[in-house]
């Protein structure tokens, strides 16, 4: 956070991603024609709504006072995160925010796409899963106590699974109270468990094995990605090394860059740094910035590198996504037939003893 720039209220605003790429857009498009930065924002704050005009007014506010546009938004770092504040910092002192907001923005587009195709690869499997759950819920509430009415009437011997199922039914609708109170705590100590210590169940789920290598190739292509950005506007390499940390979704990427940081200021080369996670990140990565190094084009080799990595991910998404459906329908289709199973398997053994009788 730059200097004198203290917490307060704004901390608790948020802009969607389509919200703060307009608002980055809108600024960089009134400063390319060349309106001043203060004409701009009074210009954008007339058809601003919502926590766009709050950023706005306090961005006006801030620079009436003297403040620069980086100051403002490191006021709202659940908006604006370390890289983009540094980077709009880096280039409104070398005179070149028009130019750098327009970078923002094309990186701003391209970090909601990456994003909107790992949300759109887990929206079917969590379809999946919350039609599953709805109907277990309602078969256990409504179906079951009237079956197994009808069961006991009748005297008819269950099947072991049939009285799993009824004693569970039993428990949710003569329970209820309780059972929602428990379910409560459990609800509660996940939060917990997300909140206090989310780094160490985050580093659970990456490890899993399908999910490993995807996560890794995340980290990639955000890291290079952000990289590109900040050298690209006058950061050096151990500054923005410093700054992607926090980006980083694994543990040991996080470590990787630490060790490079530390091998640069050691005299030695990024590349050389990204050896000594021996073998843990694509050896085209290691060479694409080797390459750049020896001609003085490091950031792009990034840029390219991040454009690489990102086809690489969609088509593992894909893929991903592809096993996974035919392997969930299974599963649900298992699961819900061995609960059929279980109610009519009784039925059944009735009707064959009343043949069996007449």
């Amino acid at each position: 956070m730059p200097e004198n720039a203290t917490p307060d209220k704004n901390k608790g605003i948020r802009l969607s991603a389509s919200e703060k790429i307009a608002l980055i857009s809108n600024l960089s498009t009134m400063l390319s024609a060349g309106i001043p930065i203060l004409d701009a924002v009074s210009n954008l704050i007339e058809d601003a709504k919502g926590n766009q005009k709050k950023i706005l007014d306090t961005l006006r506010d801030d620079l009436t006072q003297g403040h620069q546009v980086n100051y403002t938004l490191a006021r709202f770092p659940n908006v604006f995160d370390k890289v983009t504040v540094n980077v709009v910092r880096a280039s409104e002192t070398a005179g070149t925010l028009d130019v750098i907001l327009k970078d923002l923005r094309e990186n701003l587009r391209k970090q909601n796409e990456f994003s909107d195709k790992i949300k759109s690869s887990l929206l079917y499997p969590i379809f999946i899963v919350s039609v599953f759950i709805i109907i277990l819920f309602i078969n256990l509430i409504f179906v079951i106590p009237k079956v197994a009415m009808v069961f006991k009437s009748l005297k008819v011997t269950l099947p072991l699974p049939t009285k799993i199922l009824i004693f569970i039914s039993d428990l949710m609708v003569k329970n209820t109270i309780p059972l929602l109170f428990a379910v409560g705590i459990i609800v509660l100590i996940l939060i917990y468990l997300f909140t206090q210590k989310r780094s160490l169940i985050l580093n659970m789920f990456y490890s899993l094995p399908l999910v490993s290598d995807l996560i890794k190739l995340i980290d990639v292509t955000q890291l290079t990605r952000s990289l590109y950005l900040l050298l690209n506007s006058g950061i050096s390499i151990v500054a923005a090394l410093e700054l992607t940390e926090d980006i980083a979704m694994r543990r040991q990427t996080r470590k990787v860059i630490e060790a490079s940081k530390n091998m640069i200021l050691g005299g030695k080369t990024f590349s050389e740094g990204l050896r000594s996670g021996k073998g843990y990140f694509p050896i085209i990565m290691i060479k694409l910035v080797e390459t750049g190094e020896k001609t003085g084009t490091l950031d792009k080799s990034l840029s390219e590198i991040a454009e690489y990595f990102d086809y690489e991910v969609t088509n593992r998404l894909k893929t991903l996504t592809a096993l996974l459906e035919p392997i969930m329908l299974v599963v649900v289709g298992v699961c819900v037939g061995a609960m059929m199973i279980a109610i009519i398997a009784p039925i059944y053994s009735l009707i064959s003893q009343v043949g069996t009788v007449h």
